[in-house]
């Protein structure tokens, strides 16, 4: 796999778009924690809209170019594209590790990439997305920014994840595997025996 023994003067960037992040604000205002009181919160919120999250996270060191865009098609996934080409040095090989998702292998999306050969794409297999380290680092935005946040509008919402992501790419850190490929695969067949046992 090419994020194992990358190919030199390349850059390998795990891709995906986090769509529908949606700006949500409590109908009353969160109560912070005080000795002995939980932080309290309404359980219903008021939506101001939603937004997409496109982004590219360097395996190497753990940065992450991103955009976001209000729609989620593939006219904003090759904008993005024209973005990494942008930002990544011209004398470097792209190799792009994205999902299945139909919006990465539309026909436009192919003639871009025959037009920027630079660019090669490995896709993960199906139904196995968790294996690209985007969805960890989405993971850890969901987490630290967007589950205890509240905003009022998408902008709010969109500062608030440019203002994350400035803050994260000043101290990058990459995702590193703790568990052998053949652990992880154990573990698979493992479950996989398991559920197809239940039936009986």
């Amino acid at each position: 796999m090419v994020s194992i023994d990358p190919p030199e003067k390349a850059l390998v960037l795990c891709v995906d778009e986090k769509s529908q992040i949606q700006a949500l604000d409590r109908s009353q205002p969160v109560l912070p924690t005080v000795p002995g009181v939980p932080e309290r919160r309404s359980h219903d919120y008021v939506r101001a809209g939603t937004t997409t999250l496109f982004a590219a996270l360097e395996v190497a060191t753990g940065k992450v170019i991103s955009s976001l865009h209000r729609r989620h098609r593939a006219a904003e996934f090759k904008r993005f594209l024209a973005k990494l080409d942008k930002e990544v040095p011209t004398d470097l090989q792209v190799h792009l590790i994205p999902d299945n998702y139909a919006t990465h292998k539309t026909p436009d999306i192919k003639r871009w990439l025959l037009a920027h050969p630079r660019f090669h794409l490995h896709f993960t297999p199906t139904n196995a997305s968790w294996l690209n380290l985007i969805q960890r680092w989405f993971a850890e935005l969901t987490q630290k920014k967007l589950k205890r946040g509240a905003h009022r509008s998408v902008q709010a919402l969109e500062r608030d994840i440019r203002a994350w992501l400035t803050d994260w790419n000043e101290h990058p850190r990459p995702f590193i595997w703790t568990k052998t490929a053949d652990e992880i695969l154990d573990k698979v067949t493992a479950y996989c025996r398991r559920i197809s046992d239940s039936d009986h």
